[in-house]
């Protein structure tokens, strides 16, 4: 388990898994999780989780010796799929926010951007989230143990608000959600407290980002919410990267 730059929150999910946790190590062994131990093995590695984005020299150095170590590599969570909430400086001069941040920004040894790690190296499976669900890292983990294709469904958040038995927020109230077009994976928490889905896990696969946002325009919207709600947690991610800028720029 590697940590780039990001909160610890997808390394968290894992712990928070408990019992399964348990059983899992009885299986495997956990050569390298400095969350959760001291002990550090050398590689080789069978299986590589990555947590967090590249936003150091240091970091794309340090990926590029993870991925000659590892058979697989698998990146968790937002940072490390689409270079996180942090990726918004990649829409501004990062000495901007040295300035205003840190009383003597030249002791800051920084890139100008934050990229996800397979804009660096190849990488066996995308784990989407913020942070990811654990019951679906338990089965990446599992499915990679076994040497099959991980089950994580492709299906959009509002299929899971079918399956709660959610009323569409955005049917019933009028209230903006990027349920359509943002990946499955959370259970449809924001819908089911009549508020909208804000894409944590990132665009699904095949994305209708024009007609959401036609939609959202239709409910009173305005270009800069739109462009807004789009970079968030994901703003790097291709689809909303893309959209958001036909809506303005993070500058606007």
């Amino acid at each position: 388990m590697w940590k780039f730059a990001s909160c610890d929150g997808c390394q968290l999910s894992i712990l928070d898994l408990e019992d399964e946790l348990l059983a899992l190590a009885s299986e495997i062994e956990i050569a390298y999780f400095l969350e959760a131990t001291q002990t550090a093995s050398d590689g080789p590695y069978d299986l590589s989780l990555v947590e967090g984005s590249i936003t150091t020299a240091q970091d794309l150095e340090r990926i590029k010796t993870v991925r000659r170590q590892s058979k697989a590599l698998v990146t968790i969570g937002a940072c490390a799929t689409s270079g996180g909430i942090q990726a918004l400086r990649n829409f501004r001069d990062v000495n901007d926010f040295l300035a205003v941040v840190y009383a003597d920004p030249g002791y800051i040894d920084t890139l100008a951007t934050s990229t996800p790690i397979a804009d660096h190296v190849a990488v066996d499976f995308e784990l989407r989230g913020c942070p990811v669900n654990k019951y679906q890292l338990l089965e990446v983990v599992t499915a990679f143990v076994f040497g099959r294709k991980p089950m994580i469904a492709a299906h959009s958040v509002c299929m899971e608000c079918k399956m709660r038995g959610n009323v569409c927020v955005t049917v019933a109230q009028g209230i903006p959600c990027l349920g359509p077009v943002t990946q499955a994976g959370c259970g449809a928490i924001c819908p089911a407290y009549d508020r909208g889905c804000y894409g944590c896990y990132g665009p699904q696969d095949t994305p209708a980002m024009s007609a959401m946002t036609d939609v959202l325009d239709a409910h009173g919207m305005s270009r800069r919410d739109i462009q807004r709600i789009l970079s968030t947690f994901n703003a790097n991610a291709t689809p909303f990267l893309e959209e958001s800028q036909r809506h303005g720029t993070a500058d606007d």
